[in-house]
Order: C-alpha cells, then sequence, then structure tokens
C-alpha cells in the first residue's frame, strides 16, 4: 500500500505503567540540561541559601532582642544571667546594634530572594529555548518513518505547553532542592551548638518534610500526573481536529455530537485535574501539621533540656524560635510536589521525543556524488506486518520521464519515499547514481532529489515565502522564474499584493491546483536533478491537470522525472510506463 502509513506506535512510551522513568531518573536527566548555565545555577543557589539564612536569623534575632529588651531587667534583679551559654553570647549585642543588624538582614533577604529568583529564570527561559530546538531537531530526525501518522495534537502539546512547565522545573525546583539541603545543613550545625539532640530532632523534621512526605504523595500522584498530560494533548488533538473539519461538520449536522464530547473529555480532565488537586491538598495539610508537631516537640525538648539544666534560658528560646523559623526551605520544597508530578510527567513526554530513535540514521561524512540515474533493485519493504513491495525492480535513466501507473494502495508512494530514504529497505537496495542511498550523505541526497508529495503543505505566510522553501535565501527573481515553469505566476500577478499576498492557514485561501503548482514551484526552485511526483494531479479536474502537465513539460528541462499517478492521463507526459500492481512491476 501507498498512502497514511506508519512503522510503528503512534504515540511515544510515555503512558503509566513500569516502562516509564522514575522520577529521579526524569529529574536527572533534566538537571543534566542545566549543564551550560551552570555558574548561573551556582549563583542562584548560593543567594538562595544565604537570603534563606538572613531571613531565619532575622527571626531569632529579633525574638533574642525583644527577650532581652523585656527580661533583662528581671533577670538581673533575680541576679541571674540571660547569656551565660556560648549561643546566648554568639547573640549578645547592644539593642541600637540589633535594630540596625535587623534592617541590614531585612533588606538583604529581599535583595538576595530577588537576585536568586533572576537567576532561576534567567537559566529557566534559556533552558526552554534551548529545549526547543533540540525536540525540533529530534522531530526532524524521527520524521517521518516515526511521525507519520503520529497524533499531532499531542506533538503540539508538548512542543508548547509540556515544554512550557518544565519552567516550574528549572525556576523553582533545582536550586531549592539545593537550598534547602545547604540551609538545613547550617541550621543543624547552629542547633547543634546548643544542644545535639535538637540537632537530632532538627534533622528528622527537615527530612520528614521535605523529603518523605513530598516522597510518598509524589509516588501517589504520579500516574495522575502523566493521565492528566496525556488527556490534555488528547484534548488538543481533538480541538485541532474539530477545527480543521469544521466545515464538515456543519455540513453533517455533527456540531452537537462534537460539543456533546469535547465537554465529556474536558469533563474527564476535570476530574483527574480534582484528583491532584484533592492529593495537593492531602499533602499541604500533612506538611503543616507535621511542622506544627516538630515545632512544638522543639519547644517541650527545649523546656526539658532547661530543667535539666543542659541549657540556659537564650539556648532555650533560641534554638525553639530556630527550628519554628526555619521549616521555610523544605516547605517550599514541600510544595514542589504538587506541581511536580504533572511537570516530571511533562519532563517525560519531553525526553521519551528527545531519546526516541529514528528509524533511518542520517549519514554524514561520505563521498560526495553527482546524480546519474537512479534505481531499485531487488527490493522488500513492508510496514510492519503488511508487505508492500516484493523482490520489486526498476531503472530510472538520466533525462527520463518515467511513469509508473496502478491503484491505489499498489505500492507507488512507498517507492518514491524510499527514493527519498524516509524508510530503509528490508531487502535488495534503492540506488542513486550506482551507490545504496544508505550510503550516500543525507544532505547531498536532498540535494540530488525533488519531492512533490500527493497534498503541498502550505504555510501560513506570504506565497513568496511559501515557494522560497524550495531553496534559502533565494531572490524574488528566482521565485517569480520557478513560479513561471509551474505556471502559476499568472494568477500570482493577479493577486491584490502579488507574491506577498498570505495563503492563509494550511493554504485554504488557495485551490486544489493553486496549491499542487506552488508545490511544483518550490521543486523547480531547489532545481534538483530527480524530480520525484507524487500524483501531481489526483486531486484536480482536467483543465488543472492540463495546465500542471503543460508546466512540467516546459520546465523540467534535462531533469530526470519519476512520475507516479493512477491515472492514465497523467501518464501522457512520460516517455515510458510501467504499471504497478500490488508492488511488482509489469
Amino acid at each position: 500500500m501507498s498512502q497514511d502509513r506508519t512503522s510503528g506506535d503512534k504515540t511515544f512510551a510515555v503512558q503509566g505503567g513500569s516502562s516509564r522513568r522514575s522520577g529521579i531518573r526524569i529529574m536527572g536527566r533534566l538537571i543534566g540540561l542545566v549543564k551550560p548555565l551552570l555558574p548561573v545555577m551556582i549563583l542562584a543557589i548560593v543567594l538562595g541559601t544565604v537570603g534563606y539564612l538572613c531571613a531565619i536569623f532575622l527571626t531569632i534575632l529579633a525574638g533574642y532582642g525583644l527577650m532581652h529588651i523585656l527580661m533583662e531587667p528581671v533577670m538581673e534583679a533575680l541576679g541571674l544571667s540571660l547569656a551565660s551559654s556560648g549561643a546566648g553570647m554568639l547573640l549578645r549585642m547592644e539593642p541600637q546594634t540589633l535594630f540596625i543588624v535587623l534592617v541590614v538582614m531585612a533588606v538583604m533577604r529581599g535583595i538576595l530572594h530577588y537576585g536568586e529568583q533572576y537567576c532561576n529564570h534567567f537559566i529557566a527561559f534559556k533552558l526552554l529555548a534551548i529545549i526547543r530546538h533540540k525536540v525540533f531537531a529530534a522531530l526532524r530526525k524521527l520524521c517521518p518513518a516515526k511521525l507519520e501518522g503520529r497524533d499531532k495534537g499531542n506533538l503540539i502539546s508538548v512542543i508548547t505547553s509540556d515544554i512550557e512547565l518544565l519552567e516550574v522545573f528549572y525556576a523553582h525546583t533545582i536550586s531549592p532542592i539545593a537550598i534547602a539541603v545547604l540551609t538545613s545543613l547550617v541550621m543543624i550545625l547552629f542547633l547543634g551548638r546548643i544542644s545535639p539532640v535538637a540537632a537530632i530532632l532538627a534533622l528528622a523534621g527537615y527530612l520528614v518534610v521535605g523529603a518523605v512526605i513530598p516522597l510518598f504523595f509524589g509516588s501517589r500522584g504520579a500516574d495522575k500526573g502523566m493521565e492528566f498530560r496525556n488527556g490534555f494533548g488528547n484534548l488538543n488533538s481533538f480541538i485541532l481536529d474539530s477545527l480543521r473539519g469544521l466545515d464538515e461538520t456543519i455540513q453533517y449536522r455533527q456540531g452537537e455530537k462534537r460539543r456533546i464530547e469535547m465537554a465529556e473529555r474536558s469533563d474527564q480532565l476535570g476530574e483527574v485535574q480534582k484528583g491532584l488537586n484533592r492529593l495537593e491538598a492531602s499533602q499541604r495539610s500533612v506538611t503543616n501539621l507535621m511542622i506544627l508537631l516538630f515545632s512544638f516537640a522543639m519547644l517541650f525538648l527545649m523546656i526539658a533540656l532547661r530543667q535539666a539544666g543542659s541549657v540556659d534560658l537564650t539556648g532555650m528560646l533560641v534554638g525553639t524560635i530556630a527550628m519554628m523559623g526555619s521549616f521555610g526551605p523544605v516547605t517550599a520544597l514541600a510544595s514542589l510536589s504538587n506541581n511536580l508530578n504533572q511537570t516530571l510527567a511533562s519532563g517525560e513526554r519531553v525526553l521519551s521525543i528527545l531519546e526516541e530513535e529514528p528509524k533511518v540514521e542520517e549519514v554524514n561524512g561520505a563521498e560526495n556524488i553527482s546524480f546519474t540515474d537512479a534505481e531499485a533493485d531487488n527490493v522488500d519493504f513492508a510496514y510492519e506486518e503488511e508487505q508492500i513491495l516484493k523482490d520489486y525492480s526498476i531503472r530510472i535513466p538520466k533525462g527520463k520521464v518515467v511513469g509508473i501507473h496502478g491503484a491505489s494502495g499498489s505500492g507507488k508512494s512507498t517507492l518514491l519515499k524510499l527514493l527519498m530514504r524516509f524508510w530503509d529497505v528490508q531487502g535488495g537496495q534503492v540506488k542513486i547514481s550506482g551507490r545504496d542511498v544508505r550510503g550516500i550523505n543525507t544532505l547531498d541526497l536532498r540535494e540530488l532529489e525533488s519531492y512533490v508529495t500527493q497534498e503541498t503543505v502550505l504555510f501560513h505566510d506570504s506565497i513568496a515565502n511559501n515557494i522560497a522553501i524550495g531553496k534559502t535565501g533565494a531572490a524574488r527573481e528566482e521565485i517569480m522564474e520557478a513560479a513561471k515553469k509551474a505556471s502559476i505566476h499568472d494568477f500570482i500577478m493577479t493577486l491584490p499584493k502579488g507574491y506577498d499576498t498570505e495563503v492563509g492557514e494550511l493554504g485554504d485561501t488557495l485551490s486544489g491546483g493553486e496549491k499542487q503548482r506552488i508545490g511544483i514551484a518550490r521543486a523547480f526552485l531547489h532545481d534538483a536533478p530527480f524530480l520525484l511526483l507524487d500524483e501531481p494531479t489526483s486531486n484536480l479536474d482536467s483543465l488543472n491537470e492540463g495546465i500542471i502537465l503543460k508546466s512540467l513539460k516546459e520546465g523540467k528541462g534535462d531533469k530526470t522525472v519519476l512520475l507516479v499517478s493512477h491515472r492514465k492521463s497523467t501518464m501522457n507526459l512520460a516517455d515510458v510506463v510501467y504499471e504497478m500492481d500490488n508492488g511488482r512491476i509489469s
């Protein structure tokens, strides 16, 4: 068969299940992409850590200062010292000096937080641009063997919303994890100076709030997050199909049916979102409860240590305030997992594209060649289990127009795709100038061939730019000359803006014949010696067919042309015609 084939599953392996990567592996791969911006990331971590320490010690010093002002006269009257311990001596300072330090730390906290956020978002948006380039490059390598027939809406969702969601990871995940670890380590050491038991309690609190709770709820919501991202992509596909088929929907009165189905899909997606929201609310409640419990635990511990004489009054106060005020970094870390399920699901979908192996590997470094002829030599080819070509051979001599006539589905289009090396054969050889296409530089092969497909894809741009796709940096004169060869120049000149006329989305403002002639103009502009034409007149009336055949005959020059069609009238252009029947030439 020759049309609408795929050579693999139509969706990337991103569904829930055992084949999925763990969250740690996904995060590791995403963090690896930060390497070009590592100095900026280190700066963000340093600024964030110092900023959080400013906020924590701002609270500690303020509490100590308040107690110093209110209680020192009472303590002195009783003959007691407010700050006899090491921690107390560390914090003792005059009220005026303390006030200045508090103001400085408050200002520094704001400046450092701004610097951290600036660095994080600089990294995020730079990396999003890099990832988009990487994804597009990956899609180009995968196309068409791995992408033909794939769900375009899901691919659009990956390229747009999934990559955009990674901003949360790069701006609000990587540095907060490092900041939480470093800040917690500093606070454990600080509390350890007051009491080793207090340090152990703090360590337990930080681990529970910053690691145990996020990992527990993250594992519960991982599949839900992937289900939501896949559902979102499927909804995008449905909407895209509905918009493209709007005329048919109206004509056959299917509007209400499509509306109901869209509402059902939206409701299903909403239910998944509600599940994620409930999970987020549960996690937030458990996190707040644990913070409260550990804060009270530290208070009771400090009271017990005070009664046992292990710490003084200042140590008791400082230890309690330090514990209560130091949960900020790990709380931020715990809050990450609320959105992290969707972020990791998006990361999995993006990484699945970046790591997908192409069916056809590009060739570089081989010796350049010039075109002399083309042939298929005892070729076998199948899409999965469906055999298309079997022991198939044909030779296309230089300068000739070779026609292949056959019914739809007989393998004609497949032959052209094999000559373009969109797929590799399973048996035999496809040769250009006597060399197997698998040994020809991919770039050279593209330069030697021009391929006009059954459906010409036009971009939402001007006619000139659509034709100019055939040659990078083409001058307007070259574009016009190619249009003349394709017999489309006179029509273009009748348009109000001529070559600057916008063609609309998918070229909807043009007829099938006009779009086909723009496709042929691209091929003429590309000026390759070997021209492949796949059903160039299949959707046209006899008048437009005659115009296109005339333009091909007059514009081909000394090019070699392989013309495939199920129409006998199209074969009038050919020097020699072969009949194809289920992958065999007769």
